[in-house]
């Protein structure tokens, strides 16, 4: 997220599938020695939510397996002009959309519901701007995708302690490597097209890239920049997880990064490891509660880290934090969703069983863990309350899709 075009979110840590292997062990032969845990900053409490009752979806029958939101099953959804939209989240949310308008008219959707010319009209009017909620309600029709039960987490912008110089301890920020190739699959076979791999030349071969164990015992020396050191790994692990964050060096200065590659590995959910080895319960697999485990288990916890084989990659970012569209993001109102059934882009209205899930948002991000016809991940900015926030949802609901007035009837899509 946050411009890195797929990596897995903050709930994932939690929520995500299973994963195979064995436990690797605790002792000092599975790594380096432990040294004493650095100085890090509290996790701070999980915000608590405020319960609420969502909109009921519109009967509908799943379809399985479905790969696009036209295949998933399409039903009209209620007018936009009876949406419980707020004043300030129309606001939020037309800002967001003017942001994503030039890309919107641009690019291919492959979702099957949209082409780039539906968006323009709506475009158009966002840019001469006016009263939010009427602007919605005039340029934009509700439908739902599949059978419309979504499943919102959250993301922020996480802040770590950082220095320019390494001591014991300290975690090393990795740019890109040199020898890290991107290879698109599709150039070799059209049954291979939209799919591609990561990894690197070893004599005649293409491998596999390192991963999170290899690059952590330095397979990455002289193979990739440091940008600085981690004061505190646990907190990089998730900086990773998040994708973009703040490093605020020991002589004052603030370090902006973002996403810029990552080394191929799938993306395991510590945290679904954890739940299910018994080390955390339900209440405590919320981020703080899995950071505060880490930290009180540091053996152990860089052993489950390393289950997770993907390693994501920085670079220096001048301006603020980017989505996937490339464009910035923006707080309470990007939303991270799966392309293939959510137009980048595009508005989304969640009705969710917490209120501060529930409203209009403008989905601009992508992530590895966000799969699925109405799985979203909302953003909630940077600083101690977007955390709090972030770090402790999970709510669940309907998710009505906005598209450009008229996208239904193209679509043959029945009106109740």
């Amino acid at each position: 997220m946050l411009g890195r075009g797929g990596i897995a979110l903050l709930a994932a840590l939690a929520l995500s599938a299973c994963v195979g292997g064995v436990v690797p062990p605790t002792s000092s032969g599975s790594g380096p020695v432990a040294r004493p845990s650095p100085p890090t900053r509290p996790a701070g409490p999980v915000r608590q939510p405020v319960p609420s009752t969502p909109l009921a979806p519109i009967p509908s029958t799943a379809v399985p397996d479905a790969v696009t939101a036209v295949t998933a099953g399409l039903a009209a959804g209620p007018s936009v002009s009876s949406l419980p939209i707020t004043n300030e989240g129309a606001e939020r949310a037309l800002a967001a959309f003017r942001i994503s308008c030039p890309s919107l008219v641009r690019r291919t959707d492959p979702t099957g519901l949209t082409r780039g010319a539906d968006w323009k009209p709506a475009c158009d009017a966002a840019a001469r701007g006016g009263d939010a909620r009427a602007f919605f309600a005039r340029w934009f029709e509700a439908v739902q995708v599949g059978d419309g039960k979504a499943f919102a987490t959250g993301y922020y912008i996480p802040e770590i302690a950082g220095s320019r110089s390494h001591r014991p301890g300290y975690a090393p920020i990795y740019a890109r490597p040199s020898d890290l190739v991107d290879v698109d699959l599709g150039q070799f076979s059209a049954d291979l097209k939209g799919k591609k791999i990561r990894g690197r030349v070893e004599g005649t071969n293409f491998v596999p890239y390192y991963d999170r164990t290899m690059i952590e015992e330095g397979a990455l020396t002289g193979k990739a920049r440091i940008l600085g050191y981690a004061v505190d790994p646990v907190e990089l692990f998730f900086l990773q997880v998040q994708g973009s964050g703040l490093v605020r060096m020991s002589d004052g200065d603030v370090l902006r990064i973002g996403y810029d590659s990552q080394n191929g590995r799938d993306y395991t959910g510590i945290g679904k490891l954890m739940l299910d080895r018994g080390l955390i319960g339900r209440g405590e697999a919320s981020m703080q509660g899995i950071v505060a485990w880490l930290h009180a288990n540091p053996e152990q916890g860089r052993a489950i880290m390393r289950e997770n084989k993907s390693y994501v990659f920085f670079r220096v970012l001048d301006g603020p934090p980017l989505g996937a569209m490339g464009l910035p993001v923006s707080d309470q109102a990007t939303v991270a969703a799966d392309v293939r059934f959510v137009p980048l882009g595009a508005p989304v209205f969640l009705s969710m069983d917490r209120t501060d899930a529930t409203g209009l948002w403008v989905a601009q991000d992508t992530g590895g863990a966000i799969k699925g016809t109405n799985r979203f991940d909302t953003f909630w900015g940077a600083g101690d309350e977007a955390r709090a926030i972030a770090g402790g949802m999970s709510a669940r609901g309907t998710a009505f899709l906005l598209v450009p007035t008229g996208t239904l009837a193209r679509l043959g899509v029945a009106r109740p």
